[in-house]
């Protein structure tokens, strides 16, 4: 009964799709595969339903462990995995075994399928080593994007980058052979001025031709078409400012920005909510999904934080999924763990239905096809 409940689920889901495909908005990928043309039309319904709830690199590490099956913070204290799962492409670039933080390639791969299998939702955000200088992603010493573009000195290195990224996502696959969906999160911050793609280090022109020679050669070239792209910049207080570097509809499906909480808690959620305010005109605008792709208050010293900052303010806006960075070290953290202070009041913001984890979401199937599990 339980099995053929799920197949009337996915019958409803499916059918219900193909009634109100004339009010939702194709990816920019015409040739975006079923499984994530599926999950887009998918994102676009939950709208309402729930906003995702996220956390970067959730099932590798936490507060005092690191590498154990099955585990995860945001499961330790609310016991269910997180909607969406954010990871890292960095020092693909250099077919490193490890990815920034630490954690293996290898580990990582079988981490996103696990997500795929129990119809979570994987995104990916690259901080990219410097390709005209071998420097990190945080060096800003000369003005990096100009060379990379076609004619630039450094466009053969940059290219070789994009092969080695590309033959890693391309072999994300689920248990039929499927290229798993992703939410690639390319340049993020892009508003900021401490990457060496930031607006500090090229002009607009340059950036939307660097934007576009990437999405363009991903699609084109590698054939990689299970990519939802995710536009994220970092400050912003106008939709002048927001857009000026946007490279187009046609290389964007979400629209979102990283807001962190720092000392002054009011002044956080004033601008979050102003600047929110701002993307849902936009959004609406370009027929795009909203997003907050990274966000959180480090070691959450507030123990209300959830309830009475957060959720409110984003429960006032139409947007998909909001993620919370990683919990990287004991002081360096942004969900809590078992014990920690916000802990109850985080499974106040996981009871909420303005909020949707794993738990509400693999009955849904955003795939188009049958979750069977949440291992």
């Amino acid at each position: 009964m339980r099995l053929f409940l799920k197949y009337i689920t996915v019958f409803v889901l499916t059918f219900y799709g193909l009634e109100a495909q004339a009010q939702l908005f194709s990816p920019s990928d015409k040739k975006a595969t079923p499984e994530t043309r599926a999950l887009f039309y998918s994102m676009q319904r939950l709208m309402g339903a729930g906003v995702l709830f996220g956390h970067h690199d959730d099932t590798a590490y936490g507060v005092g462990w690191k590498f154990e099956p099955g585990r995860s913070d945001v499961k330790s204290v609310t016991g269910s995995y997180p909607a969406v799962y954010g990871w890292d492409l960095a020092k693909i670039e250099h077919d490193s075994i490890n990815d920034i933080n630490g954690i293996p390639f290898k580990l990582q791969k079988q981490l996103v399928k696990d997500v795929y299998e129990r119809g979570g939702i994987n995104t990916y955000c690259w901080h990219m080593d410097n390709p005209a200088n071998g420097k990190t992603a945080w060096d800003t010493t000369q003005r990096t994007v100009k060379d990379l573009i076609p004619g630039g000195a450094y466009n053969s290195v940059y290219v070789k980058y994009l092969d080695r990224a590309a033959a890693y996502m391309a072999d994300l696959k689920g248990a039929d052979g499927e290229a798993i969906p992703l939410l690639f999160r390319p340049f993020h911050e892009l508003t900021g001025n401490w990457f060496w793609w930031c607006k500090n280090t090229s002009t607009p022109d340059e950036f939307k031709t660097l934007w576009r020679f990437t999405i363009d050669y991903l699609r084109n070239t590698k054939k990689l078409h299970n990519l939802l792209i995710v536009y994220s910049v970092a400050d912003f207080d106008s939709e002048e400012q927001f857009l000026e570097r946007y490279p187009g509809d046609e290389y964007a499906d979400f629209l979102g920005f990283d807001n962190y909480c720092y000392k002054s808690v009011p002044d956080y959620q004033s601008k979050l909510d102003k600047r929110l305010g701002i993307l849902d005109n936009i959004a609406a605008n370009h027929h795009k999904l909203a997003c907050l792709p990274e966000t959180g208050y480090e070691r959450i010293p507030q123990a209300d934080w959830w309830t009475k900052v957060l959720l409110p303010t984003i429960a006032k806006h139409k947007i998909s999924y909001v993620l919370a960075w990683r919990n990287g070290r004991t002081d360096h953290y942004y969900v809590p763990y078992a014990g920690q202070e916000s802990a109850d009041d985080f499974v106040k913001f996981y009871n909420s239905p303005l909020t949707m984890f794993q738990n509400r979401l693999t009955g849904l199937s955003v795939y188009g096809k049958p979750n069977y599990s949440i291992k």
